[in-house]
Order: C-alpha cells, then structure tokens, then sequence
C-alpha cells in the first residue's frame, strides 16, 4: 500500500501534490472508509438478499462489524499509524467502542426508514424498499458514522501525532516524512 501510495502521489501536478501532503490524514481515512465501505456493501446485500432477507437491520449490523475489523486493521497500519500512544489493547478496545457507536448511527437511518416510516413492503413497492434502505444505511448512515469516526478516531483513539506506537515499517513513506 505505501509503495502504491507513494507512486499515486509522485504523479500529481505540484499544486495537488502540496495539497495532498497537508492533507494526507483524512485523505488516507477517506480511502479506508472507500473499502470499508465496499465490504459493508457486499456483506450487507449479501446476507440481506439471502439468510437475512427478512432482517436487514440485522444484516447492516452484521455487514458493519465486518468493515470494522477491517477498517481498524488500515486505519491502525495505514491511515493513523504515526499516531498513537497508548498500548494496543487499549486502543483497540477504544476503536471498538467508538465503533460501536458509529454502528448504531449507521443503523438508525435504516430501522427509522423501515420501522417509524415503514418504507417496507407491503406498504411500498419493493423498488421503494430498496432505495430507501439504499439512502437510509448505505448513504445517510454511513455519512454520520464516518463524521463521528474520523472526529472521535483522532480525538480518543489515535490522539498523539508522531508517536510511531511500535509498527513495523517495510518501506518508508515519503510523503510523512516530507511533512
């Protein structure tokens, strides 16, 4: 990733390339939240159209605990690893409790669409259905949650710039250290 990374940004005209520097931080969690939310997509559509067709909500929170694992396993070794400061199991158990609630914000836009506007069939169309689960859980919640995250990430989890909290680095990146 950092070899790709760094080659993306050697590509790009100066004024772009200055701008991507200063803001390399919410640049990198931007891109893991892309992923995370590719995983959340597909294990969401996945379970909600098969096991879990009656259960959407459950499928959501299923599909966001998932992206979770993955997102903290990049936002730890990628997006904020020149953050840090606390012991691992520490910030881990932060990470997942800021998750946790990043989890219900996601998933209230989807319980309020289908369960106070009962935009369910029968009561709408199935094509109303899914644009509304569609905008309520992967659009409107997945927006809320990320503000939360990214704000309350770096408030309380990875707090410290700078603080290199014991990762192992294969290749340097450039782009922190010209910073």
């Amino acid at each position: 990733m950092l070899r790709t990374s760094n080659a993306v940004l050697a590509r790009l005209p100066e004024p772009l390339h200055a701008l991507t520097l200063k803001h390399r931080e919410p640049l990198k969690f931007a891109v893991v939240g892309g992923a995370a939310f590719v995983v959340d997509n597909a294990m969401f559509y996945g379970l909600k159209l098969t096991v879990l067709e009656t259960k959407p909500v459950t499928a959501k929170i299923i599909a966001v605990l998932v992206a979770t694992i993955v997102s903290y396993v990049l936002n730890r070794e990628w997006s904020f690893r020149t953050r840090g400061g606390r012991e691992r199991r520490h910030e881990a158990a932060l990470f997942f409790l800021v998750s946790g609630v990043g989890l219900v914000l996601s998933s209230a836009p989807l319980w309020i669409s289908r369960y106070v506007f009962r935009l369910e069939t029968p009561d709408v169309s199935l094509v109303t259905q899914e644009i509304a689960d569609f905008m309520s859980a992967q659009i409107i919640g997945t927006l809320i949650a990320m503000v939360f995250r990214f704000w309350a990430l770096r408030k309380w989890v990875f707090p410290e710039e700078k603080a290199h909290s014991g990762s192992v680095r294969l290749v340097p990146d450039s782009a922190d250290e010209a910073a």
